[in-house]
């Protein structure tokens, strides 16, 4: 990368960026260390879907597909032996970061199955399994803030593993997730046991946000004849994301100060930072990284596709914006009630969280049928 590289600059803010992608090429090729090494890259975040591309047509994992099939071993066990050495060999090259940052960033997060995102119990067992299994002290393990999810991010929390709450989208929600993660430090608190190792982060979704809204606009302008109500619709078009946001990271500010945190904070507790996640731009119309400049700020991270971490580290405009144009925010949020707009942002929320859980657990079943594909290819003869 040649010339000024911004990823390195939103630095100095006091924002991280972690990348959200992972495959066997990108550490073995090197190009992971490379990143992290060069352009900042201080964290990786996987998802079902993330694992669907890697792993299906991809002939690096054959050889790991076909000692397992000798091994007698489980669709199951060979899906699990894949990710899992991915995930030991990234926290491996991110364990300097880890070190370097006192623990406060160099993770790598892997997600719980996307079928027991309903399931408290499962959620907390496979939490503790993966995290035993992996072995890592960097690795944080995936859970969806889902009414299931939330008591299983108090019990994890309590049981001193690190948790990356994902499919976040209300300001409601999040602030649910946020009490989840106190509730699990009190829990330890209770038990004497020590708190200063735990670290967490709270997944805020974006583009999806504005994706719905905007289809929901655009269908709603189409019908009108008066261009004033067209205006008054489109005006909110590409807002409601980073407003939400914005107004989520307020939420952060009360919850992380005052009594109920300093007693944690005297125990060595970090903050669990919000996290930018599903950063890409999906609309072409706007500018490509327009969650990332209208997002960076003190305590967060931004978790970027790789397309968006180019064009970051390329023009990137850095400034503190995250604490910018909040009344802005509370009026475009407010407008969605106007009967002219009339969209009912807890039923767009509600939704979104429906449809996050079911794309995770598509391409989740979908992988595990080119893996079964590769196993009954892969198998030996007679």
């Amino acid at each position: 990368m040649t010339g000024e590289n911004h990823l390195l600059e939103i630095k100095e803010y006091g924002q991280s960026i972690w990348m959200d992608n992972l495959t066997r090429n990108l550490i073995q090729s090197g190009e992971l260390k490379r990143m992290v090494e060069e352009d900042g890259i201080c964290g990786i975040t996987s998802n079902p879907a993330i694992f669907e591309k890697a792993i299906a047509g991809n002939a690096v994992y054959d050889a790991d597909i076909e000692a397992g099939v000798r091994a007698g071993k489980s669709l199951q066990e060979i899906y699990e032996s894949l990710i899992f050495d991915d995930i030991r060999n990234a926290c491996d090259i991110l364990h300097p970061v880890y070190e370097q940052s006192n623990g406060l960033d160099g993770y790598v997060s892997i997600e719980v199955p996307p079928i027991i995102a309903h399931d408290t119990q499962a959620t907390i067992d496979e939490a503790k399994r993966y995290y035993a299994q992996i072995d890592r002290p960097n690795v944080m393990i995936k859970i969806p803030g889902t009414d299931a999810g939330l008591p299983a991010v108090k019990a994890v929390i309590a049981e001193g593993i690190n948790v990356n709450v994902t499919l976040l989208f209300s300001v409601q929600s999040y602030v649910a997730c946020a009490e989840a993660y106190l509730a699990g430090l009190e829990e330890r608190v209770a038990k004497n046991q020590p708190i200063d190792k735990i670290a967490s982060v709270a997944s805020f979704f974006l583009s999806r946000i504005d994706s719905n809204i905007d289809a929901q606009i655009d269908k709603k302008a189409q019908g009108m004849d008066q261009l004033q109500d067209q205006a008054k619709l489109l005006a909110v078009k590409g807002k409601i994301a980073v407003a939400n946001a914005k107004l989520a990271y307020q939420e952060y500010k009360r919850l992380f100060s005052g009594d109920r945190w300093n007693a944690l904070e005297a125990k060595g507790a970090k903050v669990q930072r919000l996290l930018w996640a599903s950063t890409g731009t999906k609309n072409p119309e706007y500018s490509d990284v327009m969650y990332v400049d209208e997002l960076i700020g003190h305590d967060t991270v931004n978790t970027l596709p790789p397309a968006t971490i180019e064009a970051c580290a390329d023009h990137c405009n850095v400034a503190d914006r995250i604490e910018t144009g909040l009344d802005e925010a509370h009026n475009v949020i407010n407008s969605l009630k106007d009967p002219d707009i009339d969209i009912d942002l807890d039923q767009v929320m509600d939704d979104l969280l429906t449809d996050g859980i079911d794309k995770f657990v598509q391409p989740f079943h979908s992988l595990m049928d080119s893996l079964q594909e590769k196993i009954d290819r892969l198998a030996p003869v007679g």
